[in-house]
């Protein structure tokens, strides 16, 4: 049986999506979440196989609530509920953890396909989000400051990054597609784990390893 969570904050989509997927052999709705809190709590508790996950929550980014269920739950299979599979989200979503995407308006046939395929542990993407994940993926090796701070993460040099171009804590968010709240949250991680005391000691410290440069 694959256990799915709904994770919307419009009642005529989840209405929708249920409606699907009742009566589908081996599936099942265990629960729905309408705001980013709701979501992770409940997929701590539920353990669902997948999450339909909406981007836009009431109280943050479905992104954010990706990485806090994936934290804690790295086996589920995150299926993010997308109005364009264009969106600069999906991609940052998909570095997030989540393994697909479904667009909302998709037929009965493509959902389920959708489902199934994260619950067995593939992924949905389209050729053009898939080239822009190859693209960054084989680009990680080769970015400024991997060698020169081991001790952060991927996340944290890339707040890292956005910091030694001299962009504010709003910037960064809107550049991650984080909560400011989470992003003050790296940068106060970052400086630890670098030994500085404030954010232009920082600045400084990224500057010198070759981050902070305008890749355009």
């Amino acid at each position: 049986m694959t256990t799915v969570l709904l994770v919307d904050d419009h009642p005529l989509f989840l209405d929708g999506v249920r409606a699907a997927l009742t009566g589908v052999p081996d599936v099942e709705v265990v629960g729905e979440a309408h705001d980013r809190r709701e979501a992770v709590e409940k997929a701590a508790a539920l353990r669902p196989d997948v999450v339909l996950m909406d981007l836009n929550l009431p109280d943050g980014s479905g992104i954010d609530a990706t990485r806090e269920i994936l934290a804690t739950a790295p086996d589920t299979g995150i299926l993010v509920v997308t109005m364009s599979a264009d969106d600069d989200a999906v991609v940052a979503a998909m570095r997030a953890g989540a393994r697909g995407y479904v667009v909302k308006g998709a037929g009965r046939a493509d959902l389920l396909h959708a489902v199934a395929t994260v619950a067995a542990g593939g992924a949905v993407f389209s050729p053009a989000v898939a080239a822009r994940l190859g693209s960054w993926f084989s680009g990680l090796a080769a970015q400024p400051g991997r060698e020169m701070f081991p001790q952060l993460s991927e996340r944290e040099r890339e707040v890292l990054d956005l910091v030694a171009r001299g962009f504010d804590n709003r910037r960064i968010a809107r550049e991650l597609f984080l909560s400011e709240k989470t992003v003050r949250n790296n940068v106060s991680v970052l400086l630890s784990k670098l030994g500085v005391a404030d954010r232009a000691e920082a600045i400084a410290r990224g500057r010198r390893a070759g981050l902070g440069q305008d890749p355009g």
